[in-house]
């Protein structure tokens, strides 16, 4: 089932309207599921079969990315803003502490869900917030390159790039690692929603700087890296794991920086291993 469903956030400017657009499937205990900048839910599409026979799965578009609207003018795109979201959206789907994965920026989101013991279980995949300075210019000026090359690019010439394996490299070998699997709709699909999320310049902005310093304790949390994420360097999983001494490393061979394509059945059963008691 696709929706989209409003609710209210407090903030230092009152009371506003958030609207985000999600996918719901399967049955079981609630796993919400979050993509990274410029991304939308359907990165998530390669895993969600398999998530949805054991979970309740709610894929979200965060706001100002995929089918969700920006955020009402005023609101930061931060954690002090998108986590109270999110929390304010599994209260009004009636969802109470789910387990959570997340890619990127949505692994970051994850974690701070879980450092305020808002879910069950973290599952973050090859998460933002544990560069360095010099990691986190190199990601963004990646990211903006990308950026401006879905803009430029009119969408007969992504339609017939994407029709080529060697086409579906050239949009998308940044992130994937196995490019050609990529169905040919979905990466004209994810190409679209980069170049149009709204919220793209103002989640950058947001994240200069930012470091994820905070232990997690009392949840299950479970750190995983593709070995060839060429956004964000496996070598920050280890300075995740110094933060987040109880948290499980899990190595992800042959994946890239959005993994539950390359590898669907490793990635999803990480998330699950993470939620199981």
């Amino acid at each position: 089932m696709t929706a989209e469903v409003s609710f209210p956030i407090r903030s230092a400017l009152g009371t506003r309207t958030v609207t985000v657009s999600y996918e719901r499937r399967g049955s079981g205990e609630p796993l919400l599921l979050l993509h990274g900048i410029g991304h939308h839910r359907q990165a998530w599409d390669p895993v969600i079969g398999i998530l949805a026979t054991e979970r309740d799965v709610i894929a979200v578009d965060l706001p100002g990315f995929g089918r969700s609207p920006a955020l009402p003018d005023g609101l930061p795109y931060d954690l002090r803003t998108v986590v109270p979201a999110l929390a304010s959206l599994c209260e009004r789907l009636g969802v109470d502490r789910p387990h959570v994965a997340g890619n990127s920026l949505g692994g970051l989101i994850a974690l701070d869900l879980g450092r305020e013991k808002l879910v069950r279980s973290v599952t973050a995949l090859s998460p933002a917030g544990f560069w360095t300075e010099a990691e986190w210019r190199y990601a963004v000026g990646t990211l903006r390159a990308m950026r401006q090359g879905a803009r430029l690019m009119p969408l007969p010439l992504i339609e017939r790039l994407s029709r080529s394996a060697a086409g579906r490299a050239a949009l998308t070998s940044t992130i994937y690692a196995r490019p050609g699997r990529r169905p040919a709709e979905a990466v004209v699909a994810e190409t679209l929603a980069l170049r149009g999320a709204t919220g793209f310049e103002a989640t950058l902005a947001a994240g200069r700087g930012l470091r994820f310093t905070d232990d997690v304790p009392e949840v299950p949390v479970s750190i995983a890296w593709g070995t060839r994420d060429r956004l964000l360097l496996r070598r920050q999983g280890v300075r995740a794991k110094r933060i987040i001494p109880g948290a499980r490393l899990v190595r992800l061979p042959g994946c890239g920086h959005v993994p539950m394509n390359d590898d669907p059945a490793l990635v999803a059963r990480v998330i699950l291993d993470t939620g199981r008691p």
